[in-house]
């Protein structure tokens, strides 16, 4: 398959970057499951950055990709503006036992120029990003260096523009997704399209390989994902699981529960629209203070490492996709055989749906009595 060929994997799967909820150990543990494992690599400096990607290659030999947030240049808050956010979590602090963040910690993001340099410099073996395009001057210099690129696209018109940037791969990003929403061309309200309509629009607009992502977490949805036309599938939620994951028990065992099929899109969290399971921080937070990403993803953070730590998933983001519940408990190569395993099964079960139309020649379904 094209995409096994492009990314040098066994399986045409890949663990979705998930920054934040994600590590050298379990990136490495996916490639050594036969697909391609990733990490997320926004919140880090380039020096953590430079130290994941020798984590990884000290764990597997299989290549695996780093990602980032192609986010515009951004325009820092005022300092009004950081008050009355901060206020508005005031309570929030006090409970966790933590202090807000200064100003300056704020306002200073990490430069995102000296991240890609670094993950230029590590020539991965593949960069993937989202939340928009890197300039040409950076699409050059990683094409120049053998790096496989995979843009993210959550509508038609983003998957055409990263086309013609002459991206390796697209990864359209159907609405069911947990975690971000990498819309950057219109509003993320007017990009939430299902992953069935999305698709097959994509496929038929571009030439370069189309990965699907959202809501996909067994062997059903990848077979559907190859049914509309995408090769290959990228999988966060199912993820967030495994063993090798390193995000708090209690989070990996409301992700199989019943809770997990009550999600909903936020800015409370991180400024940006994002979806995940519903908790007490949604619940008690308005948007209407809430600072853009990634600054106000700055002024949480101090308490959603607080309730990461000892398992508070009532004051953190429990980013999930829309079938999280089907989510299992297992190791990540476990995963990975059974969702090998799944896959093969539908697809070989759609041949009875084959034989319902037909086959080539003959009609449909016989006619009622």
């Amino acid at each position: 398959m094209r995409l096994c060929d492009l990314l040098g994997i066994k399986y045409p799967i890949i663990q979705a970057p998930m920054a934040g909820s994600d590590n050298a150990g379990l990136a490495a543990a996916a490639c050594n499951a036969g697909i391609l494992g990733s990490v997320g690599a926004q919140y880090k400096k380039p020096d953590e950055i430079a130290a994941t990607i020798k984590e990884i290659r000290e764990k597997t030999q299989r290549p695996f990709a780093v990602n980032l947030f192609a986010l515009p240049a951004l325009t820092p808050p005022s300092s009004d503006q950081i008050e009355t956010a901060r206020r508005a979590l005031a309570f929030d602090y006090r409970q966790a036992g933590v202090e807000p963040p200064a100003d300056d910690a704020v306002i200073n993001q990490i430069p995102s120029d000296d991240q890609l340099e670094v993950v230029l410099a590590e020539k991965v073996p593949a960069f993937s990003f989202t939340l928009g395009v890197p300039s040409d001057k950076w699409i050059e210099r990683f094409k120049a260096a053998g790096t496989i690129l995979i843009g993210t696209a959550t509508n038609l018109v983003e998957a055409q523009a990263l086309a013609a940037a002459k991206v390796d791969a697209i990864c359209v990003q159907g609405c069911e997704a947990g975690g971000h929403r990498g819309t950057f061309i219109g509003s993320y309200e007017d990009s939430m399209i299902g992953l069935m309509a999305l698709i097959p629009l994509v496929v038929d607009a571009v030439d370069v390989p189309v990965i699907a992502a959202g809501g996909i977490v067994d062997g059903r949805g990848i077979a559907a994902a190859f049914a509309l036309g995408a090769d290959g599938v990228q999988m966060g939620t199912a993820f967030l699981a495994v063993n090798e994951c390193p995000v708090h028990d209690n989070f990996k065992n409301t992700i199989v529960s019943d809770r997990a099929n009550r999600t909903a899109i936020t800015r409370v969290f991180s400024g940006g629209a994002a979806r995940g399971i519903t908790n007490e921080f949604m619940k008690k937070h308005s948007e209407t203070d809430v600072l853009p990403f990634p600054f106000h993803n700055t002024l949480t953070r101090t308490v959603r490492n607080a309730a990461n730590k000892c398992g508070d998933v009532e004051n953190t983001n429990l980013w999930c996709g829309q079938a999280g519940s089907l989510a299992r408990r297992s190791s990540a190569s476990e995963l990975v055989q059974s969702l090998k395993k799944e896959t093969v099964t539908f697809i070989e079960e759609l041949a009875e749906v084959r034989q319902a139309f037909g086959g080539e020649d003959g009609d449909m379904c016989k006619e009622p009595r």
